[in-house]
């Protein structure tokens, strides 16, 4: 028996049956079949290999053609849901902080010539092509982190992005919408700490923070190893002081080159951590500096004056690598400046946290099925991403009230540290619990499909990887297109090259 203790664990259990009555609700098209194939995602045994081997669950009482019908026609108030998984409980840091995470998975598709929206994803391998770019579709995925090492994550929100579409606003977009509905939900009030967004290295960090600035937020990216920073400016009096001929003040003060140590000048903060893993951490931060500015990229269209934005740079360096590889120290650049001991701990500590995004990626993609389908249709991509959060949220509520179903060679576990493959292991049991408000199916007839015999007259549209016209609308070649033969093209066309943000190992 999965479920203990009715009297003790009861409020959970009614918060998850809450949770699969709103998501049922928020399913306005085939939403039982919609919402007994997020059950038997949940309930299957093994991870899920095929999407059709769903069918074959006691808990997905359709046909495997419902199943397709329902992802390919169904419908889902993705906003009900956005707004649903922002009110649930949160983890939070020690000093009651969000920690949110925001980090591109791709979901590679590169046979699928007849898939639209797809665009060059960045992926990481072994051997002598371990950078390639892959056409898929990638996905921006916000999520809460907990506090010490773990493998769960709170996953927020999740956007496709498009081709052309540039990866600062997207993501700015994205994060504003995630901290409205948070504070609408009542997640963040007046006086409490701010929300920290924590990023790799892919992301423009001191422009997001900009573009939030108007919100309670703190953004803390990684920086690269050949960065250069500047310091600020000398004030009319130490200008003058220093110049007594005169002149024009200038408005940056000396470089800082991350790859120089005689630029760096005395630290404001060292801290000293003892940690089990990577020994001793060195964490060196030195305040406000701020990048130069240059009307060009996404500046190019800035209307005033370049802002300066200061921030706090702090380098981490540890004793020893668990892996044995090169120990190579870390930058961060933090979007507040006046920190003290505890904020550079609190940044650091956070910023290793971001990591257990990937323990997420890799259950959606290699326990959960994520990645599994050969979805022809972006929008059934879409439909079958947020069924899959959905399950991991299940899952996620789910964590108080089963039982540690180990197999013998598997470590026992504490109760309520079961990873989410040892959660989903006991949810079949624990579905007992929770009734389904889907409907059963009701007889039906297949219909008669396409004759013996007969050709498809409608071939599908092929569409090019990453490309946009002028118009804005993805590249298709001509149906009557044949091999050997330049496609005819209408407008201009604009490449696309990365949208990926950050190393995305494994994924």
């Amino acid at each position: 028996m999965v479920v203990v203790e009715q009297g003790v664990r009861g409020e959970p259990i009614a918060e998850l049956s809450r949770f699969r009555g709103v998501f049922y609700d928020c399913l306005t098209g085939r939403r039982d079949a919609l919402f007994e194939l997020t059950d038997a995602v949940l309930c299957t045994d093994g991870p899920v290999k095929t999407l059709v081997g769903l069918a074959l669950a006691p808990e997905h009482r359709r046909g495997h053609g419902a199943l397709y019908g329902a992802l390919n026609r169904g419908r889902l108030d993705v906003d009900r849901l956005r707004s649903e998984l922002a009110g649930l409980p949160l983890p939070r840091a020690a000093d009651g902080r969000l920690v949110l995470a925001v980090d591109v998975s791709p979901w590679l598709r590169p046979d699928a010539g007849t898939c639209p929206d797809r665009s060059f994803c960045h992926t990481y391998g072994r051997g002598d092509a371990k950078h390639q770019m892959i056409p898929g579709w990638p996905y921006s995925f916000v999520v809460a982190l907990e506090t010490g090492r773990t493998s769960w994550t709170a996953v927020l929100d999740a956007v496709r992005l498009k081709p052309g579409a540039d990866l600062a606003a997207v993501t700015t977009a994205q994060l504003r919408d995630v901290v409205v509905r948070l504070i609408t939900a009542g997640q963040w009030k007046a006086g409490d700490p701010e929300v920290l967004v924590v990023m790799d290295a892919g992301y423009d960090a001191p422009r997001i923070a900009h573009l939030l600035g108007d919100l309670p937020v703190q953004v803390l990216g990684r920086l690269r190893s050949d960065r250069v920073m500047r310091r600020p400016a000398p004030t009319r009096a130490e200008w003058n002081a220093a110049h007594p001929a005169g002149g024009r003040p200038p408005k940056h003060g000396g470089e800082f080159v991350f790859g120089d140590p005689g630029t760096w000048g005395d630290e404001q903060v060292v801290t000293t951590t003892a940690t089990r893993r990577y020994g001793t951490a060195v964490a060196r931060a030195w305040d406000r500096l701020h990048p130069r500015l240059t009307r060009r990229a996404a500046w190019l269209d800035h209307d005033g004056e370049l802002p300066l934005l200061e921030g706090t740079v702090i380098r981490l360096a540890v004793e020893k690598l668990p892996s044995g590889g090169v120990n190579r120290p870390v930058w961060l650049w933090w979007s507040r400046t006046g920190a003290g001991a505890e904020d550079v701990d609190r940044c650091w500590q956070s910023f290793l946290r971001r990591f257990d995004l990937e323990h997420t990626f890799r259950l959606l993609k290699q326990t959960l099925g994520w990645t599994r389908p050969r979805l022809r249709d972006s929008a059934a991509a879409d439909r079958w991403t947020w069924l899959v959060i959905a399950a991991h949220t299940q899952l996620r509520l789910a964590r108080p009230l089963v039982a540690d179903l180990r197999h013998p060679w598997e470590r026992p576990a504490e109760p309520n540290k079961l990873t989410p493959a040892r959660v989903r292991r006991g949810f079949r049991n624990l579905h007992t619990k929770s009734p389904s408000p889907a409907q059963a199916p009701k007889p039906t007839r297949p219909g008669p499909g396409r004759p013996p015999g007969s050709k498809n007259k409608q071939p599908t549209a092929r569409y090019e990887v990453g490309r946009v016209l002028a118009t804005g609308e993805a590249h298709t070649r001509p149906a009557h297109h044949k091999k050997g033969t330049k496609p005819r093209r209408t407008g201009s066309v604009e490449p696309h090259h990365a949208t990926a943000g950050g190393p995305q190992s494994h994924r």
